[in-house]
C-alpha cells in the first residue's frame, strides 16, 4: 500500500485496486458512505514463446517435444488449465503463486540429474514457486497460476504433448 495522492492495494481477487483520495466522495447521512474506486488497467497476458518443437520424436510417435519460455508480468494470472502430456516448468526468476485444483504436482529443486522433492502440491493447495524450483505436471493436474509479486516471473517449459495439442487447454 502506498500513501500519497493514491492508495494501491491488491484486492482478494488478485486485482490491484486504486482509490483516488482527491476523488473520494463521502456522503454522510441515511445513504451511508461512498468512495469513488477505479481499477488499474489489467496486467498484460502472460507471453508464451516457443523456442523449439520436434514432432514425432524417437520413442514417442504421435507426440511433440516442446521447449518454451513464458514471461508472466506482475498482476497477471494464468487461468485454470491442463496439459495434454507431461510438462516440466522451471522458474528461472520471480515467484509464481501456483494452485492445484485437481490432481497433484510435484515441486522439485536441484539439477535435473540430482533432483530433490520439495513437496507434493495436492488438490486445493497453493504454493509459492521460487527461482530454481521446478514443477512436474501430468495431464490429470488441473492448475492455475499468478504473479502477485513486483517482478516478472520467467518460466522455462519442456513438455511432451500430443502432437497436435496446444501448449495448454483451458478448463471452463
Amino acid at each position: 500500500m502506498r500513501i500519497g495522492n493514491r492508495i494501491n492495494w491488491n484486492h482478494r481477487t488478485g486485482r490491484r485496486i486504486r482509490v483516488g483520495l482527491g476523488l473520494a466522495i463521502l456522503a454522510l447521512g441515511g445513504a451511508g458512505t461512498a468512495i469513488a474506486v477505479s481499477a488499474d488497467t489489467e496486467a498484460p497476458a502472460p507471453k508464451y514463446n516457443s523456442l523449439a518443437r520436434v514432432p514425432d520424436p524417437i520413442g514417442a510417435p504421435g507426440r511433440a517435444l516442446n521447449l518454451a519460455r513464458v514471461v508472466i508480468q506482475p498482476g497477471a494470472r494464468i487461468p485454470l488449465h491442463f496439459h495434454q502430456g507431461t510438462q516440466v516448468g522451471y522458474v528461472q526468476s520471480g515467484v509464481l503463486t501456483y494452485h492445484v485444483q485437481s490432481g497433484r504436482a510435484r515441486l522439485m529443486r536441484g539439477a535435473g540429474d540430482a533432483p530433490k522433492l520439495d513437496r507434493v502440491i495436492r488438490a486445493g493447495q497453493t504454493a509459492r514457486v521460487r527461482a530454481g524450483q521446478w514443477l512436474i505436471e501430468q495431464p490429470y493436474d488441473h492448475h492455475r497460476a499468478a504473479n502477485y509479486g513486483r517482478k516478472p516471473v520467467v518460466i522455462l517449459l519442456a513438455n511432451l504433448l500430443l502432437k497436435d495439442a496446444a501448449p495448454s487447454k483451458l478448463i471452463p
